[in-house]
């Protein structure tokens, strides 16, 4: 059976800290934005505060990268925007030790999935939720959830950060 975690999107901002929350909306996993570095980091961390991930944005990259760091500051997934993309957005994901991931949908409307070839393991939704700043990510099982959160947060915030940049 999946698994589907509740994340308010509004409070994804470098700086702020907020709560992942499962479907009951018990808090699960703390995101920390990390303030005083250079580059943009964010630490995921257990309900006691151990550190499981973390993610940070690359500088001086072509496209926009970021790079899902597991707790002793490991790469274990690098996610890129895709150059061209027409219709859809679409960012890749490199997977060390792993199959590599495919991101693809509306991304700034929160409904699109995580695919691993042909198959879903993941899908971000909005519908899930009343709340409009709200938006669930469904995971499949077998799948490393912290990895799969990671990347729709930093996807979430590469879009956003495209969006804040062009206006």
């Amino acid at each position: 059976m999946s698994t589907r975690y509740k994340i308010r999107q509004n409070l994804i901002s470098i700086g702020d800290d907020f709560w992942i929350e499962n479907e009951e909306g018990k808090k699960v996993f703390k995101v920390d934005g990390k303030v005083l570095r250079i580059r943009k980091t964010l630490v995921f961390e257990d309900i006691n505060g151990r550190k499981l991930a973390q993610i940070q944005e690359r500088l001086l990259t072509i496209k926009d990268t970021m790079v899902v760091e597991d707790a002793e500051g490991k790469d274990i997934a690098t996610i890129k925007k895709a150059l061209i993309a027409p219709l859809r957005d679409k960012w890749n994901v490199k997977v060390k030790n792993g199959a590599d991931l495919v991101v693809q949908g509306n991304i700034l409307d929160h409904e699109y999935a995580i695919r691993e070839g042909r198959n879903k393991v993941a899908e971000i939704s909005r519908k899930w939720f009343r709340l409009t700043d709200t938006y669930g990510v469904e995971i499949d099982p077998g799948q490393n959830d912290i990895l799969i959160l990671a990347i729709a947060v930093a996807v979430d915030m590469m879009t956003h950060d495209d969006n804040k940049k062009s206006k």
